[in-house]
């Protein structure tokens, strides 16, 4: 089932944990902000989505934009996959899953047969009044940051 969307939406403040200062949306007021969410640190998707937002930074950074990864993985499993793959950007330890909730990414998804909850692949774009200007859902890696890139240089 597809959650409703969110597009257009104001974005309520939160406060987060990340691998280095705490994080506060409404302390990034005036810079649009990108949260991708993905399931688990060290597995081959999430590395590779990571290095693709690590390998375009600096353009997301050119346009204003901050970025940060969002997981249910805790802060050290954060601070070591951050650490070997050198990503410039926090990564948001979400292990009670209020973000997720938030964003409505949790999702029944099928694993070797069963069923499992976890984390549906998904972007955010939040502009720089707080509200939710794009949004992506069911996120396959391959391009995809170049689309983020795309609607971030043009919001």
């Amino acid at each position: 089932m597809t959650p409703p969307s969110i597009f257009g939406l104001p974005v309520p403040d939160f406060d987060a944990a990340t691998t280095g200062a705490p994080f506060k949306l409404s302390a990034l007021r005036g810079k649009k902000v990108v949260l991708y969410f993905y399931p688990k640190d060290n597995t081959p998707g999430c590395t590779t989505e990571g290095q693709n937002f690590r390998d375009r930074h600096a353009e997301f950074q050119a346009a204003d934009a901050e970025v940060f990864g969002v997981s249910r993985d805790s802060l050290k499993s954060h601070a070591g996959f951050k650490a070997k793959m050198g990503f410039p950007f926090e990564l948001i330890s979400d292990p009670d899953e209020k973000l997720c909730l938030m964003f409505d990414v949790m999702k029944l998804k099928n694993m070797y047969g069963k069923q499992v909850r976890g984390v549906e692949r998904s972007t955010f774009l939040i502009d720089a009044q707080g509200h939710v200007a794009r949004e992506w859902r069911a996120v396959k890696v391959a391009g995809h940051v170049d689309a983020v890139l795309e609607a971030v240089k043009g919001a």
